[in-house]
């Protein structure tokens, strides 16, 4: 699907090269929207300049030189130099016409396609998933739909905190409870928050628990068959529980995906004696660190990356260097994409250095902290429960259901549900808002989580994006087709069915951004703008009771069109469309 933007893009760089020479056909158009046309090309205000002559009597000139042919319907000059492009009805029909019948929609594959590694969610073993995990969850899982639908190979990357020093009170918790429990999924080891504070609570207040503790850790970490064992038990009750999770959201990540700390704990010694055999890393106060160029602490001190701490233990950085690694000589991967809050940035700023260093990544390969901003409440501080505490993200889910249906209830429907039906829509919109609440904001941002304002079926929400794709589904009900018998031919005649399919082509170019930016907020705000244009186009040009049959089958069309753009867009956002509403 071809972007207008691009199109006119390549027809101005044309005139340039022809105009003021080859050496000019590169220059940046400066393709903008304009408000007295479709866009409009702003160069001739910069490169007059450069030639030394009046702006407006550059895009004159631009304007003489231009090929309009098949594309754009009216050319203007405005102003002291703009050039306004009216894009031709027909060229936009044909194009409209060529994404409908489509399997892609007419969005193309990568040219270059990459193997991409997308790392998100990471929850921790024996930990409840909160509030926290959410957006880490939902962002990392659209990234990873919409790469893949643009022809990358990814692999997704589930880095679970399964390793580490408190797995010794757990280990010893779960022995105290008797390991039968966690067979029978007593509610005292299936309730991993509760579990976990009272291991932490025994180990607080018990010196011989304590002892015990450490002792199982040096036994886990020595690799002692048994008490592996006892671990996986562990690692099996937190996956279980991830999965349900995964499920309810409808998030794409499953057992095979996770590549926990524990997965690289023998890759760990290697990489620091790689680190240091290289000079990257050197003894500094007992300990084995780097110090890539550029990081310094308040008083100027060079910062360290600390790779094997003075008593000879590991910590996260040392386990991010050895994922990396890994990935670059086993996986050989092109990018990897780590969807993590942005307290970590400097972290991650600084182990990406350390990587640059080793030669790990380099112009061929290449990382990027995708960073997530922090979930606030309706007080504008970061959400807890009203006794202070952290959400856990189940209850979260829990309570859109509930709000879900209450608002669900309370709206018209054209149709009646029968209580099975009604409660998979629910659960689908509930999802759908929760999900496209948190994607419709940039993700570094902040937002405010307010139920009230993500379940209504007005507005920038899940539920309208939704009701859309529903209301189209139901003019095709009631018309007696399907919508893939909807073929057309597109014919253009009130300006809001120019405005929709215009809106249409925007597709592709809008794909590619949020992949290359790994920034889903794109793709959630070009669905919302289709709906929006949809919406004019319903209220002001009927479809099944239309004037005459040639206009009727282009509106079909048209809806046909709008209907797939929306249901796989929402798709790539991992949001659902019910089929009723």
């Amino acid at each position: 699907m071809p972007d207008p933007q691009l199109v006119l893009a390549a027809r101005v760089q044309a005139a340039l090269g022809a105009a003021f020479g080859p050496s000019y056909a590169d220059t940046d158009p400066v393709i903008r929207p304009s408000q007295f046309a479709d866009l409009q090309a702003n160069v001739a205000l910069p490169l007059a300049k450069k030639l030394g002559r009046k702006p407006r009597e550059v895009a004159e000139e631009i304007v003489a030189n231009l090929d309009t042919a098949g594309v754009v319907s009216d050319v203007q000059v405005s102003g002291p130099g703009f050039v306004n492009l009216t894009l031709s009805d027909a060229w936009i029909a044909a194009e409209a016409q060529r994404a409908l019948a489509d399997d892609r929609l007419a969005v193309p594959a990568a040219d270059k396609p990459q193997k991409v590694v997308v790392e998100y969610s990471s929850p921790n073993v024996a930990k409840e998933m909160h509030v926290g995990h959410l957006r880490t969850t939902i962002v990392g899982d659209a990234i990873a739909r919409i790469l893949e639908f643009l022809g990358h190979d990814v692999v997704r990357d589930n880095h679970v905190g399964d390793w580490g020093t408190p797995f010794g009170m757990l280990i010893e918790h779960l022995l105290d409870l008797g390991e039968d429990a966690a067979a029978r999924g007593d509610s005292s080891v299936r309730d991993l928050t509760a579990f976990y504070q009272a291991a932490r609570e025994k180990f607080d207040g018990d010196a011989e628990f304590a002892d015990r503790s450490r002792t199982r850790v040096v036994k886990l970490q020595a690799g002692d068959a048994e008490t592996l064992r006892l671990w996986q038990v562990l690692v099996d009750v937190s996956k279980r529980y991830f999965n349900d999770v995964y499920e309810r959201l409808g998030v794409t990540l499953g057992d095979d995906d996770i590549k926990g700390e524990s997965f690289y704990n023998d890759l760990l010694a290697p990489t620091a004696a790689e680190l240091e055999e290289k000079g990257i890393a050197v003894i500094s106060d007992g300990a084995l660190c780097a110090f890539p160029p550029g990081f310094t602490g308040r008083e100027g001190e060079p910062l360290p990356v600390i790779i094997r701490k003075s008593d000879g233990g590991y910590n996260y950085s040392t386990t991010d260097l050895a994922t990396i690694r890994y990935r670059v000589d086993t996986e050989h991967v092109d990018r990897m994409i780590y969807v993590v809050g942005a307290p970590q940035s400097l972290h991650f700023q600084m182990v990406f250095a350390v990587s640059r260093m080793a030669g790990w990544l380099n112009d061929e390969v290449e990382a990027e902290h995708a960073q997530i901003g922090n979930v606030l409440g309706t007080d504008g501080k970061i959400l807890r429960t009203r006794a202070g505490g952290t959400v856990k993200l189940a209850e979260l889910l829990d309570e859109a259901v509930e709000r879900a249906g209450a608002v669900f209830d309370e709206i018209q429907h054209d149709e009646p549900f029968d209580d099975a039906t009604r409660d998979a829509i629910v659960r689908d919109v509930a999802m759908g808002a929760v999900k496209y609440a948190d994607l419709s904001v940039a993700r570094d941002s902040e937002y405010i989580f307010d139920f009230d304002r993500m379940i209504s079926f007005n507005g920038k929400t899940g539920p309208y994006l939704q009701y859309a794709a529903a209301r189209i589904r139901s003019i095709f009900r009631k018309g007696g087709l399907a919508p893939e018998d909807a073929t057309g031919p597109i014919v253009l005649g009130h300006p809001a069915e120019r405005a929709l399919a215009l809106e249409l082509l925007g597709f592709g170019a809008v794909l590619k951004q949020a992949g290359d930016t790994a920034e889903p907020h794109r793709l959630a705000s070009y669905i919302y703008a289709v709906a929006d244009a949809y919406t004019t186009f319903y209220e002001n040009c009927p479809v099944l009771k239309a004037p005459d049959d040639e206009t009727r089958a282009s509106r079909l069309a048209l809806c046909a069109a709008t209907l797939r753009t929306l249901v796989t867009g929402l798709s790539l956002l991992g949001v659902p469309t019910p089929e009723r509403m």
